[in-house]
């Protein structure tokens, strides 16, 4: 089942200008619920403003972007807030913690910040699947790279987003620790029905996707399946 799409979708910065540049072109991308999606391409090739736009970080210069059939763009920037809150995870390179908060406080915080309590059960599920259940009173001065990113993931999915985006975020992390927290990522998506759009460079982990996108120049040249 189809859960975002991209129709015509481009961004251009200094449009209109002698130094207009094309960062993404024209695309057309459908994609699907509960896939594991691995966005690459070289450096400039476009895939960090594709994912802050299908996050509705950012604004394209045209084309229409939907998630669940909503257009989201033509949506209030309150509206837009919400959705990202309700219907997005984002887990980047850096952490992003804060660290005069414990581990639970950090991860319950989207909850917190869109007024709304935990449910206990999930919470629970989420840190077991996460392997944080002992460090739940710790802070994140406290934890390791690898164990500070799964609270970061374990934030992004605190809140049952149907999207979690992920821009490098094992860029931060030695081979062995970031392969452990992607395992961790792709398995807990797979237990929740999540999809994953997940920028990276490196192909070993592009390797663990279900499907490749890969960009040159603004432009979708490949979509592929693994295996």
């Amino acid at each position: 089942m189809e859960i975002l799409r991209t129709e015509g979708l481009y961004k251009t910065y200094n449009s209109g200008t002698p130094t207009a540049v094309a960062a993404l072109k024209p695309l057309d991308l459908s994609i699907e619920q509960g896939v594991f999606y691995a966005i690459i391409g070289r450096s400039g090739s476009g895939k960090s403003t594709l994912l802050q736009i299908l996050g509705g970080l950012d604004r394209p210069t045209g084309g229409k972007l939907y998630i669940e059939d909503q257009s989201v763009f033509d949506l209030s920037n309150s509206e837009l807030c919400r959705l990202r809150r309700r219907r997005i995870g984002f887990v980047f390179q850096a952490y992003n913690l804060l660290e005069e908060h414990t581990v639970k406080e950090n991860i319950l915080m989207p909850l917190h910040l869109d007024g709304r309590g935990a449910e206990q059960a999930f919470l629970e599920e989420l840190v077991d699947a996460l392997e944080l259940r002992d460090k739940l009173d710790r802070y994140p001065d406290q934890l390791s790279g690898g164990e500070q990113q799964r609270v970061a993931i374990a934030r992004a999915l605190i809140t049952k987003p149907a999207i979690l985006l992920a821009d490098e975020p094992t860029g931060n992390l030695d081979p062995k620790t970031g392969d452990q927290v992607l395992r961790h990522l792709k398995a807990v998506a797979s237990r929740f029905g999540q999809t994953i759009l997940l920028v990276t460079h490196d192909m070993e982990i592009a390797a663990m996707a279900d499907r490749v996108i890969r960009l040159h120049s603004g432009e979708i040249v490949e979509l592929r399946e693994n295996g």
